[in-house]
């Protein structure tokens, strides 16, 4: 049965038409032959960067690929954590070796740069395991994570790696649209970034009559500690001009007092830095990010429906035991009750 729904989920995958497959440690779970058995049953290939056949000291499918896509050379590379055998008595593992997942990202980003104008990892290391990577290997516009099963809705950014994970299990689909305006490995969350164009737009347009009280709340909103602004600022490299915030608070001053000439001077100053902000978020790369819950709504292609139908009529789900019933025993005639 296992065997047969191994070559139910690679036919599967044809008609869907994937482009690439990583490992995990889940597909050896019929051993490295009959893996290599489904590699050459699909229409794509298999991926394992850091994965070594022992017999022949090669890696036992090949280690990268290059889509060419819209103009652009996309890199696609996979990794398997070697902590996901713990046991070194696993079947799964016998006949292989795992190389260390950072020397092969390493040497992977060093090989793929050259070639590509953009690198992706899928990864089988685990979510605090990506977040590791990615702030210790540059050069990975993305990574599609796996193994944890995290369910990332809102994708982090670490360094200038995007990561994404869903939940387990078929929960989710996940789609990430990504748009490319310029080479830099810097992507915008659309949502985060148009949210910020409309609060420096806003405040741009309102500067040259707001009263103190709403520049001094637009201040402690978009300025403070833990404030939005400074938070994608510093995320997104974007420099705030050197005297912005200063001229900001400058500006309240003015307005307290009532120095008429300074506060005109001090509105167009902030006004033309509010500008050259605004400038630095133009042309920028950006990602939309979206889960769809795979639910009852979402038809099945037709023919991978047959599919499934005719693997549950061979090997249908045993039926579950009923509860034992528990019945309260009746008292005995001429016993005394309570």
């Amino acid at each position: 049965m296992a065997t047969e729904k191994a070559k139910l989920i690679i036919d599967s995958f044809n008609l869907m038409g994937y482009d690439v497959l990583a490992i995990g440690d889940d597909d050896l779970s019929l051993g490295k032959e009959f893996l290599l058995e489904m590699s050459r049953r699909a229409k794509f290939p298999f991926l394992s960067s850091n994965v070594i056949d022992e017999s022949s000291g090669k890696p036992l499918f090949q280690t990268h690929l290059i889509k060419k896509m819209d103009g652009l050379r996309i890199g696609i590379f996979s990794l398997i954590a070697p902590e996901t055998f713990p046991n070194p008595n696993d079947l799964r593992k016998k006949g292989l070796a795992l190389r260390s997942p950072t020397e092969t990202a390493q040497a992977m980003v060093k090989e793929l740069q050259p070639k590509t104008d953009m690198i992706i990892l899928i990864s089988h290391l685990g979510y605090p395991k990506d977040v590791e990577l990615a702030q210790t290997v540059p050069g990975i516009y993305l990574i599609v994570g796996g193994h944890t099963g995290v369910n990332l809705p809102y994708p982090p950014i670490i360094k200038n790696s995007l990561i994404v994970q869903m939940a387990q299990k078929g929960l989710y689909g996940g789609r990430l649209d990504l748009t490319f305006n310029n080479n830099e490995p810097h992507f915008f969350n659309a949502s985060e970034k148009r949210s910020f164009e409309s609060s420096l737009n806003q405040f741009k347009e309102r500067v040259a009559i707001s009263d103190v009280t709403e520049v001094e709340t637009w201040l402690q909103y978009n300025i403070g500690p833990y404030s939005r602004i400074l938070h994608l600022a510093r995320l997104y490299q974007i420099s705030l001009p050197e005297e912005f915030i200063q001229n900001l608070r400058d500006l309240i001053a003015s307005l307290k007092t009532q120095d008429t000439e300074k506060q005109k001077a001090l509105r167009t100053k902030v006004k033309g830095e509010a500008e050259q902000i605004l400038k630095q978020l133009q042309d920028r790369n950006e990602f939309i990010h979206n889960l769809m819950a795979l639910g009852e709504q979402i038809k099945d292609h037709p023919e991978i429906g047959k599919m499934v139908e005719a693997f549950r009529l061979k090997y249908p789900e045993p039926e579950k035991p009923a509860p034992p019933r528990h019945e309260v025993p009746r008292p005995q005639s001429g016993a005394p009750q309570k």
